[in-house]
């Protein structure tokens, strides 16, 4: 498996990630996945895309380097997928271990993601992994102001 990050305009972006990508986040059209990017980039956000020996991307993951009060520095995970026919073979794994080499080069205390109550497979993933539930994340959801 190769790993790469993609930069900015990079059009591997749309041709290969993309698509994985929407097996997690399956509302991102192209536009919307471009204006995410553009203003998430200035706030840190960048993307991995894994690679089989074919050649196909099979893995996809949106992370950024944050600045907190609580954790001083981590490396945080947006994202992370693999595609369905690629799950259990390590890819996974391969990616995690690609992002938590980041985060030690960017000299973060720690390395973190959020997986929503419902994915218990992604949990059970994580926790081999040796991840820890270290918190509830609370939501609310807001409409824009019209106007």
């Amino acid at each position: 498996m190769k790993i790469i990050d993609l930069g900015v305009g990079d059009p591997r972006l749309d041709t290969d990630l993309l698509p994985v990508l929407r097996e997690l986040r399956p509302h991102l059209t192209e536009e919307l996945f471009h204006q995410v990017y553009e203003r998430g980039h200035g706030q840190g956000l960048r993307f991995s895309a894994g690679y089989a020996d074919d050649g196909n991307c099979v893995a996809a993951a949106g992370w950024r380097i944050v600045d907190t009060t609580s954790t001083v520095r981590k490396l945080y995970v947006d994202d992370l997928v693999t595609s369905p026919y690629a799950r259990s073979t390590g890819v996974g794994h391969a990616m995690l271990a690609h992002l938590e080499d980041h985060a030690r080069a960017e000299g973060c205390y720690e390395f973190s993601l959020d997986s929503a109550t419902y994915r218990t497979g992604a949990h059970r993933f994580y926790l081999r992994e040796r991840f820890d539930i270290a918190a509830f994340h609370f939501t609310k959801e807001l409409k824009p102001l019209e106007g």
